[in-house]
């Protein structure tokens, strides 16, 4: 009979259940509320005109269908892990590990990809800061202190979190507000409907600015009542964004002329309606947002190889907990100090498209895992909430994540691949030399 993993390693009574639901829909909105919204509505204008608004919304719910499937799923567990933890359950340890591995790495890549934008935000004040030993020394201090806040424990990392999520949607409505004053209707014509490839190809830019609405499930083991509080989040936090995202849009293509060819819509929409001073407000909320982005891919990044220890999937030594503080250390140092690396040698275009398809590929098999697990009911715990047309709603999730990843390139879909079968050669490697060890172990005996 299928058995699913044990509920808790003696680390996971390590970890501190301090966050609450209001910090958990803050953690996903920070989470997700990043780089991406501050350059994709000229891209996506570019592409597809003023349709671009009902592409967000389109994409909002495709994201809302992975949302209810997640909503369903993270439901049923306690622990730490997130999509990890699922697919492991439902599929067994090699597409568990696979599935964690490349949730990890997505995440290293979101680091890279909002950390070489903020510095390249930060060079709008001091041009010197994107080149040379000055950027090193900006993406280092960014390391660094983030990982020092990350490293004091998930009480102190949730009020954080909480007041650069306060800060990141002030910013952003007051934008939405005062640029809603100096819409010009006549900007929103667009004479043919867009070929469907070029929407498809929209959509899986603007999937980027929704990546992260798994944050909301991978510290379980860290949340007070997760089983009741991850479906609410989700379903809050989700709406909060689109709501937001489809507003920006509609104030960039209302108010700024040649959207198309910006390369910082948001900043450039905000000196046409307040002249420098806007352009610099919306630079340094640019700036805020992200850092607030990147504390939270830090924050839930990390539990991921503290996941993949707990199981066995991965050295012990990732799964221990810091005694004063109550954090996976080892986990968090080894996380930023690869993020850190990855940032420095990438760029924001080289990461951003590795960071979609691989969440894509944890999105999917979470949707995926839905079916599973309501057809082992008897192996797993109940779900705390039950999507309505699970089955179905699972299903086009499925397959419009699928058709979302085949907007991307023969190349990129290589370098994804790539990056799987190195995590199979790890999780393979390790297995191996796991079992050595027990087999020398018992001969010692």
């Amino acid at each position: 009979m299928f058995q699913p993993p044990a509920s808790a390693g003696p680390a996971e009574f390590g970890l501190v259940r301090a966050i609450g639901r209001w910090d958990l829909v803050a953690i996903l909105i920070n989470a997700v509320i990043g780089a991406g919204i501050f350059g994709l509505p000229a891209h996506a204008f570019g592409r597809i005109g003023s349709y671009s608004i009902g592409a967000w919304a389109v994409c909002a719910l495709i994201m809302g269908l992975v949302a209810l499937c997640s909503a369903e799923v993270g439901s049923r567990f306690a622990q730490t892990g997130g999509p990890y933890l699922y697919t492991y359950t439902a599929f067994g340890p090699t597409v568990g590990f696979m599935v964690g591995w490349l949730s990890w790495v997505s995440r290293l890549f979101s680091f890279a990809t909002i950390g070489n934008l903020a510095v390249n935000y930060a060079g709008t004040f001091r041009p010197s800061l994107t080149e040379g030993m000055p950027r090193f020394a900006c993406i280092s201090a960014i390391a660094i202190a983030l990982t020092t806040i990350v490293l004091t424990g998930v009480r102190r990392s949730a009020i954080v979190n909480n007041v650069l999520t306060a800060c990141k949607l002030l910013l952003l409505c007051g934008f939405v507000t005062i640029g809603l004053f100096f819409i010009e209707p006549v900007r929103f014509s667009t004479p043919r409907i867009p070929p469907l490839g070029d929407f498809q190809a929209a959509l899986l830019l603007m999937t980027f600015a929704f990546i992260g609405i798994e944050s909301a499930m991978i510290n379980a083991g860290e949340m007070r009542s997760p089983r009741r509080d991850v479906p609410f989040a989700l379903g809050t936090g989700l709406a909060v964004i689109a709501l937001l995202y489809i507003l920006i849009q509609i104030v960039c293509i209302g108010t700024l002329p040649g959207l198309a060819s910006s390369e910082r819509p948001v900043g450039d929409a905000a000196a046409r309606m307040l002249g420098p001073v806007g352009a610099q407000l919306v630079s340094v909320g640019a700036l805020v947002t992200m850092f607030g982005t990147l504390f939270a891919v830090l924050l839930t990044g990390s539990r991921l190889p503290f996941a993949l220890a707990e199981q066995g999937q991965l050295p012990a030594f990732l799964c221990s907990v810091d005694r004063r503080f109550r954090a996976p250390r080892n986990a968090i140092l080894i996380t930023a100090v690869l993020a850190w690396l990855l940032t420095l040698y990438t760029s924001f275009l080289g990461a951003l498209t590795a960071t979609a398809l691989t969440r894509l590929v944890g999105y999917a098999t979470t949707c995926a895992a839905l079916i599973a697990l309501r057809a082992r009911e008897s192996d797993v715990q109940s779900p705390g909430f039950r999507a309505p047309c699970g089955r179905a709603v699972a299903v086009l999730a499925v397959l419009a994540c699928t058709w979302l990843m085949f907007a991307a390139s023969g190349r990129e879909l290589f370098s994804v691949a790539v990056i799987a079968v190195a995590g199979a050669a790890l999780g393979w490697g390790y297995a191996l030399l796991r079992r050595r060890r027990l087999r020398l172990s018992r001969h010692g005996e």
